[in-house]
């Protein structure tokens, strides 16, 4: 366990910051309610996994040796062995709380989003104002409930033109992955 350095630190905020935007601001600057002295949250990496804990946490953990240390906080996601970082689906809590972008699903859709497909116009109940094409967008039910995440394939003006069958959002990470991928989660 180890901090981030600054290419790293540099490919999670990049990526972070396409899906909350300025909010990011908010999840760098949050301040932690536990320990004895309540600190922030920081980025820590451990075996290729990117986490996110709170700085009391992190202080605990250094006493644990590296190879018996399981886990950290919350896993947001993976660095590639191409140096790539790939967010996983345990973010979608803190994407959900910050997300600038969000489209909300039809009850009928939402199946067909968590068994790993992209959504097409015709599943899409309602999408945020000013989402541009390659906009990260956090997938929602109707009742507001996290499903997944993705990347806008077009603007919210293009969607109303798009034909019914035309993809809005690619599909990256859903619930049901939890389920399809059990041994790597």
């Amino acid at each position: 366990m180890r901090p981030l350095d600054e290419k790293e630190t540099t490919l999670v905020f990049e990526k972070l910051f396409k899906f909350v935007g300025p909010n990011l601001k908010h999840i760098i600057e949050r301040p932690a309610m536990e320990g004895p002295d309540p600190a922030g949250y920081c980025f820590r990496l451990h075996k290729n996994r990117v986490y996110y804990a709170s700085e009391s946490l992190v202080r605990r953990a250094i006493s644990i040796a590296r190879p018996k240390l399981v886990s950290l906080g919350l896993p947001i996601g993976k660095i590639t062995k191409s140096g790539q970082f790939r967010l996983t689906i345990h973010s979608l809590d803190l994407l959900a709380a910050h997300a600038r972008n969000k489209i909300w699903l039809k009850p009928a859709a939402e199946m067909t989003f968590l068994y790993g497909n992209s959504v097409t116009k015709s599943m899409l109940a309602r999408i945020t104002e000013n989402t541009k094409a390659g906009d990260g967008v956090v997938v929602l039910s109707m009742s507001d409930l996290p499903l997944g995440f993705g990347v806008a394939a077009r603007s919210t003006q293009d969607c109303r033109k798009a034909d019914t069958n035309a993809v809005v959002v690619h599909h990256q990470a859903d619930n049901g992955e939890y389920l399809r991928n059990e041994e790597e989660l």
